[in-house]
């Protein structure tokens, strides 16, 4: 695991950056709704609009890698990156906000979905070794983006978003100096692949189950610093935390149940527990935070085996090359990130907190209910030693 090239660690590194920026306006979603004057739903748009761009630009990720090649790719989601998170920390509204997020979200698709792709690539182990370490590095991201948020944040809301360029300038530099020429593949992929790639039934179950799925793990990130009633410090000490056990539980425990119980019903399982936990956010929403505390990061470790098993699935459950079916994977499931932040901060606008954390349970049930209905299509493409 540890014994890799240095171009996988400087790939790694750069990914625990770009997911940094996920997490990163969380602890200061309260402070920029005071200081642009904005609601809840207003704040939220800047995970909507990051994730929407996201998710559509996964459309034309492979497009661009399989002309120009992996590392150039990376560099110019990079430079993007760059770009839009210094103009974020320049805005005076909440809708230019807004808008930079998106930008934003367009230079992390064509990095993210291509970081995967690199590792597996050029790291030593095969696929099953590059996953761990992008999980890995999504979890470490997940956890430092909140900190990093809570301690530039505390000080000025700004200040991440100049640091998150700082911090992905660096990891530029990196990957210039440390990431070899990586050649364009030998056959290109077109526009339309990552749809025909959703054609078959394996990969689009998964992905399925995972729009739902993600829509519990973003209302948990996105709406959850709005009821603890903490500053920019409390939400990121909470965030990091759960970040932690993302990271811990994606690593070392994921692969422990994975061979226990089969991808599938480790999945499943993991899927209940989240579900349990959701309901009792709700039920504690307004009423009790240290109990909202706990719940939180326990939905980390639990968010961190579902997010290896689906990663896992995802790369093996198709017969299509895997970043083409990462990208239509990765379209639909990050659907699920644009639509919760939005929609869970407008139902708790319209009802209260403990009824966006029931509908976030209720997306969740659905999730499970994919994958138990799908599982023997998913069985018969679990990975190999499952």
């Amino acid at each position: 695991m540890l014994k890799q090239p240095k171009a996988v660690w400087a790939v790694a590194f750069a990914a625990v950056f770009a997911f940094m920026g996920i997490g990163l306006v969380d602890p200061i979603l309260p402070a920029i709704a005071v200081n642009l004057k904005a609601t809840p739903s207003q704040v939220s748009l800047l995970f909507t609009s990051y994730f929407l761009v996201t998710a559509v630009a996964m459309l034309v990720t492979g497009f661009v890698s399989s002309r120009i090649g992996g590392k150039k790719t990376l560099l110019i989601g990079l430079a993007v990156i760059v770009a839009f998170s210094a103009l974020s920390g320049m805005s005076s509204t909440v809708g230019t906000l807004v808008g930079f997020r998106a930008g934003w979200g367009l230079g992390n698709a064509l990095f993210v979905a291509t970081a995967l792709a690199v590792m597996v690539g050029v790291a030593s182990g095969g696929t099953a070794t590059a996953i761990i370490l992008y999980e890995a590095a999504l979890g470490l991201g997940l956890s430092l983006g909140p900190l990093m948020g809570a301690l530039l944040g505390g000080w000025q809301w700004r200040a991440p978003f100049f640091g998150t360029a700082t911090a992905m300038a660096i990891a530029f530099i990196l990957l210039v100096i440390l990431l070899p020429k990586t050649a364009a593949p030998a056959k290109k992929t077109r526009l339309r692949d990552p749809l025909v790639a959703l054609g078959h039934k394996g990969l689009r179950t998964t992905a399925a189950s995972a729009l739902f799925y993600n829509y519990g793990f973003f209302t948990i990130l996105a709406f959850t610093p709005f009821i603890l009633h903490f500053n920019a410090y409390g939400i990121g000490a909470v965030f990091f935390g759960w970040g932690v056990a993302v990271a811990v539980f994606s690593v070392f425990v994921a692969p422990i149940v994975q061979r226990r119980f089969g991808t599938t019903g480790a999945l499943t399982g993991s899927l209940v527990g989240l579900i349990i936990v959701l309901i009792g956010v709700a039920l504690a929403a307004g009423h009790s935070i240290t109990a909202i505390v706990v719940l939180v990061i326990v939905s980390g470790a639990l968010l961190g085996i579902n997010n290896t098993l689906y990663t896992e699935l995802a790369m093996s459950v198709s017969d299509s090359p895997r970043p083409v079916a990462s990208a239509g994977y990765n379209f639909v499931r990050w659907m699920g990130g644009a639509l919760a932040p939005f929609l869970a901060a407008k139902i708790a606008e319209h009802s209260s907190a403990s009824v966006t954390f029931f509908v976030a349970a209720a997306a969740v049930l659905v999730s499970a209910g994919i994958v138990v209905f799908g599982r023997s299509v998913l069985k018969a493409h679990e990975p190999d030693g499952v």
